[in-house]
């Protein structure tokens, strides 16, 4: 679409719309455009409603930040008119206006990249990977912060969590890792940064990573609250962060931070997308590995979040209710991840179907947690003597294709959190009860370590609001 020219007229990307999105659009632009408007018909000049940066600055005020206004800005002024006025403008006028959002909306990744191409840079030509990265670190860090500005972080509190600041940077490494090059290599590592990407190459990225429209969407929408309150007709928008639940009334502060939750959610099946809820937490619950499994069996999938005592963050995430039991168990929707000193998933390979693995109190067996690789050689490990664990995958993981996710082989745990992500299991009793057991969850987890079954499952007490954030 080259710098974010109109192909058609300008009925035809208003067309794209429903009557209510336009009357949204109409009022937003309205507000936008106003102040000129009263400054022209003040002059005695005949009012053209248009709107300057100054004035989109005015409007988003504290919701973003400056220099992501300035990008959105650029994108706007890219689009280039069927019918240009004389001379140079200075605002974008209300067809610009309806024509970016149509493209950002409703458009495909070609209709995209002239507007993000400009937002990258608003000079002609291709444009170099430290452009790109340095967009990618505003595109992210402006969605932090217009859903923490809105008050949509859904229950997540950033003041319970790791600096976002270094999650900001992550992800937008992770995110320009993506790019290809013309002949369809990857470019990676510090030559990336003086690597030159026409438009081709933006094209393809758009194409391929759907955060990067996902992002756009939610800064737009949230950051000028156009179309934030109706439905998406497109149906294309990500849930960026699930609801948080589970953590009410614990002094905690989470291993992750938000751009580390949204990537890692992002990867999960999309019925587990919507909420995800504390489990057990080391520094709340206890270390110990009894403790561990009476909070995790049997409750659904899951998202496992080590750190080590070295600082590297990482974890898996289990497809399938974790069981005590000696043998491999879960399947191919599992995966292991990094959070830090990088971001990035690692899926099923397919090589054996050794996913997830959970045993305790056995002579015979390996007694521990454990996620991808082969007994002794896991490509996640957690002993059950709760201290210890290792990540030996030299060079990968057989299960995941994942490197050594700990600093050292052999790692020293210093912290532990597990999420239940999706809508909690209902028991066969009814759903919200709990058994007299759930509340000593040792008790609980002896008896599914010696096989006992729970006598007890008839005798439920009511649950306490699990749903409190």
């Amino acid at each position: 679409m080259g710098n974010g020219e109109s192909r058609g007229s300008y009925q035809k990307h208003l067309s794209r719309f429903l009557p209510d999105e336009q009357a949204d659009i109409d009022r937003v632009f309205g507000a936008l455009s106003a102040s000129e408007e009263a400054f022209t018909a003040k002059a005695g000049k005949t009012p053209k409603k248009g709107v300057t940066l100054v004035m989109l600055k005015a409007y988003v005020k504290e919701a973003l930040p400056e220099s992501m206004v300035a990008r959105l800005y650029d994108g706007m002024k890219s689009i280039q008119l069927v019918e240009k006025s004389p001379g140079p403008s200075t605002q974008v006028v209300k067809e610009q206006f309806v024509v970016f959002m149509s493209a950002l909306f409703k458009g495909n990744a070609e209709e995209k990249c002239g507007i993000i191409m400009k937002m990258i840079s608003n000079a002609e030509g291709p444009v170099k990977g430290s452009q790109i990265l340095e967009f990618a670190e505003d595109l992210v860090g402006s969605v932090v912060h217009v859903l923490n500005y809105r008050n949509e972080l859904k229950g997540w509190n950033p003041e319970n969590m790791h600096n976002s600041t270094t999650g900001v940077k992550a992800l937008a490494s992770q995110l320009v890792s993506e790019l290809k090059s013309a002949d369809g290599s990857r470019i990676e590592g510090a030559p990336a940064l003086d690597a030159v990407c026409d438009e081709s190459s933006v094209e393809d990225w758009v194409f391929r990573i759907p955060q990067i429209s996902a992002f756009l969407n939610v800064i737009v929408r949230q950051g000028l609250l156009i179309l934030h309150s109706l439905p998406n007709q497109a149906g294309d928008s990500l849930p960026l962060l699930p609801e948080c639940s589970g953590v009410k009334g614990h002094r905690f502060v989470s291993l992750l931070n938000l751009p580390s939750v949204a990537y890692i959610n992002s990867h999960l099946p999309s019925e587990l997308q919507h909420k995800w809820r504390l489990l057990f937490a080391s520094r709340v619950h206890g270390e110990s590995f009894t403790q561990l499994c009476g909070h995790i069996v049997n409750k659904g999938p899951c998202v496992l979040v080590l750190k080590d005592v070295d600082g590297f963050v990482f974890g898996g995430f289990s497809s399938c209710s974790w069981e005590v039991k000696p043998q491999f168990q879960g399947n191919s929707g599992c995966f292991l991840f990094s959070v830090s000193p990088s971001l990035a998933v690692f899926n099923y390979t397919g090589y054996n179907d050794h996913y997830m693995y959970l045993n305790h109190g056995q002579q015979t067996m390996p007694n521990g947690l454990g996620m991808g690789g082969q007994h002794d050689y896991f490509g996640l490990w957690v002993d059950s003597n709760y201290g210890g664990g290792h990540s030996k995958a030299k060079p990968r993981c057989t299960t995941y294709n994942s490197p050594q996710l700990s600093a050292k082989e052999n790692f020293t745990l210093d912290a532990m959190e597990v999420w239940a992500v999706g809508d909690p299991l209902e028991s066969n009793t009814g759903e919200g009860q709990k058994s007299i057991l759930d509340a000593d969850p040792e008790a609980q987890a002896l008896l599914e370590m010696i096989g006992k079954s729970r006598q007890s499952d008839g005798l439920r007490v009511p649950a306490d609001d699990e749903g409190d954030h």
